[in-house]
């Protein structure tokens, strides 16, 4: 049987003032794709330069990662910072 990997991950751009939670079935590919509409308008995370990523979580089944996704985009500000800092406690851009 084939693995599946979905990941909800939070991005921000390089002074973390912005976060940005999406969801995806290829982080590395999405991370790049954000990193290329960097300064673009015509979305939230190019308008604000939001390319470096700070959090990710798999998941083996695309509907428990689209449930995560909308979970997490309702968290606030300081919730999704403590989620990150589970894994992430210095706020480091990882690398994919």
């Amino acid at each position: 049987m084939k693995s599946h990997n979905y990941f909800v991950y939070i991005i921000t751009n390089p002074r973390k003032t912005v976060l940005y939670t999406g969801m995806t079935n290829d982080l590395q590919v999405r991370v790049e794709q954000h990193k290329a509409n960097r300064g673009k308008p015509e979305t939230f995370a190019g308008r604000y330069y939001c390319y470096k990523l700070l959090y990710f979580e798999r998941s083996t089944y695309v509907q428990h990662a689209i449930e995560r996704e909308k979970e997490t985009k309702l968290m606030s500000r300081e919730d999704k910072l403590q989620l990150i800092r589970k894994e992430n406690p210095m706020l480091m851009f990882l690398d994919v």
